[in-house]
């Protein structure tokens, strides 16, 4: 059995007891893993065999694991290599930091032993399923049309795969982004767009929470409500979204359309601040979309509020936040057209 058919790990820690309790956790769990006990020995490793998952501390002398991220994120064969800092620094703003520079995940020390390897299982496989995506893609392109309708569909498992990754992650929002995707269409359909469009939007919708693998799970599912601190950790899935699905070469814009779905016409949204016509089309229906199924279902914080109170939202923010076309769609779909989301 090869180091890809098991999952090929690069441990870095500057403490040697450290990188000991990490290495035979993962051996044991049956990964194969290389070692290093400096920043540059790890991007010497990487460099000459790139493994499939970084596991990077921070405090180390020389190279810290923020610089040594930024490295990797700079070199084309390692840029895509997923990147878990286990470290012990626990603030929010070194968190943050931690996802500024690159990385996908963040583990605090002292771990448990269980939730670290779920969640290098879980990057690892996000990992293989984005590079089958991308060679998926690169296929679909070579075939041109004599296999459309079957890679289409293979698209769309593969798609609906990782969505589904994201919901197990967060229970609390199982099918929301499915009700998100049925309520964007619908939307879509009623302001006329063309099939391509649809299509196109229709996945952005299914995979737009993608980035929220990333957020600890129980920032995800707190029964509370979130402090500035947690709040600003959830921000950061639009942009680590569009950091996983960047690479692959879709045909329709989806990797944008997932970043800018939190994005508002007045500027008030994130990760950019865009404004107005600098939002795609998708994104600002996905944006009314998403606030009107969040509004209307249950949350961990607060049950749900139901569609009038949705509604009433997005339609007191037409203009300034939100789309006014694509306000006035949903408005009457769910008045007049009796459109209702599904449960």
């Amino acid at each position: 059995m090869t180091a890809a058919d098991t999952g090929y790990i690069l441990a870095v820690d500057d403490t040697p007891a450290s990188l000991r309790l990490l290495t035979d956790l993962l051996n044991g769990a049956g990964y194969t893993v290389r070692s290093a006990i400096s920043g540059a020995l790890a991007l010497r490793a990487a460099r000459l065999e790139p493994p499939q998952l970084i596991l990077l501390d921070i405090n180390m002398p020389d190279m810290d694991g923020f610089e040594v991220c930024r490295l990797l994120k700079e070199e084309p064969q390692l840029r895509d290599v997923p990147v878990i800092f286990v470290s012990a620094l626990s603030e929010t703003q070194e968190i943050l930091k931690g996802f500024g520079v690159g990385a996908v995940d963040y583990v605090t020390k002292p771990f448990q032993r269980a939730e670290l390897l779920a969640r290098v299982r879980t990057h690892i496989d996000l990992y293989s399923l984005r590079n089958r995506l991308e060679e998926m893609v690169e296929v679909r392109t070579r075939s041109l049309r004599e296999s459309e309708t079957r890679m289409k569909r293979t698209l769309l498992e593969a798609v609906a795969a990782i969505a589904a990754m994201v919901e197990l992650r967060d229970p609390y929002t199982a099918g929301h982004q499915r009700r998100v995707e049925q309520l964007a269409k619908a939307i879509a359909h009623e302001l006329g767009l063309d099939a391509h469009q649809i299509e196109g939007l229709s996945l952005a919708a299914v995979v737009h929470d993608l980035g929220k693998i990333t957020v600890p799970s129980e920032i995800l599912s707190k029964p509370g409500h979130l402090t500035p601190p947690e709040l600003a950790v959830i921000k950061t899935h639009a942009e680590s979204g569009y950091g996983i699905l960047k690479g692959i070469d879709f045909p329709w814009p989806i990797a944008k359309i997932v970043q800018q779905h939190h994005e508002r016409l007045d500027g008030s949204g994130y990760p950019h601040g865009l404004h107005g016509d600098e939002i795609l089309l998708e994104a600002r229906i996905l944006a009314v979309a998403d606030v009107i199924e969040a509004m209307a279902s249950h949350r961990p914080y607060r049950p749900g509020l139901g569609i009038d109170v949705a509604l009433e939202e997005v339609s007191s923010k037409r203009t300034t936040q939100f789309d006014p076309a694509v306000v006035d769609a949903a408005l009457r779909l769910f008045r007049e057209k009796g459109f209702q989301l599904e449960q």
